[in-house]
């Protein structure tokens, strides 16, 4: 993570890193996805969504801890993070939007953003692989830049505005593309206007120490993990947490 992307998060509360993955990767996935004959999604955001997909294929898994992706995971949540939860996202044209949510203000204590000696602290981290293009001629997730820092809480107008509302973007977030994000960010999603259907996956991650939910993510049965794959399936302690990083340091 280079000092303009250091910069660009702090300031941002998110980060764009263009062509992750290769046209191939993302057409390899892509057909992994069309194989589980997914039912429509129809045209709730909140139900388009889709679980346990690390079963099926080697190809997501090594989303978990791609070369490009963990420099990043480094630099924002330090060594010894863990997989907290995720899921995916598939949308067709006409399916309406998510609301904002996230924000410093309130203060959540597993969703934060720190900024200490130097370096960032953060609770929930999002990282979003896109399988579509998304922005604003096609809809997608949408923000309010550095509302990770904001000292009061997100305006009824605006939050009744939505995507519509000032200082709200959709950013351009093209297919192989990652989108990464604080949860301290207010996000969420507009209207899905694409002819062509929204797919992306979300990881989230959290500190060694900490868990979002009252359940864990469970490691997948049809795939053999890496050693350092598993180590993001460990519960969450703080105590001794073995480094993710230590076999290529």
């Amino acid at each position: 993570m280079n000092e303009t992307e250091k910069y660009l998060f702090d300031i941002q509360g998110y980060l764009i890193v263009e062509d992750a993955l290769t046209a191939d990767e993302v057409r390899a996935l892509n057909r992994l996805v069309d194989a589980q004959n997914l039912p429509d999604p129809g045209l709730e955001s909140s139900k388009g969504r889709f679980n346990h997909f690390l079963d099926w294929g080697e190809a997501f898994c090594t989303l978990l801890d791609h070369p490009i992706l963990m420099p990043y995971l480094k630099a924002l949540l330090g060594d010894g993070f863990r997989l907290d939860h995720y899921y995916g996202i598939y949308l067709r044209k006409g399916a309406g939007p998510l609301n904002l949510h996230g924000g410093s203000t309130p203060y959540d204590p597993p969703e934060y953003y720190h900024f200490r000696d130097g370096r960032m602290y953060n609770g929930l981290v999002v990282v979003g692989w896109n399988l579509s293009d998304t922005g604003p001629e096609h809809g997608g997730f949408c923000c309010i830049p550095g509302s990770h820092k904001a000292n009061n809480p997100l305006p009824q107008a605006i939050r009744q505005q939505h995507y519509q509302a000032p200082g709200v973007i959709t950013p351009v977030v093209k297919a192989g593309s990652l989108v990464i994000f604080t949860e301290a960010l207010t996000h969420g999603t507009t209207p899905w206007w694409g002819d062509h259907e929204r797919r992306s996956l979300l990881y989230k991650y959290s500190p060694g120490q900490q868990s979002w939910g009252a359940t864990y993510a469970q490691p997948p049965t049809a795939v053999e993990l890496t050693l350092r794959q598993k180590l993001l399936f460990e519960k969450p302690y703080f105590n001794a947490r073995p480094s993710l990083f230590a076999e290529r340091e």
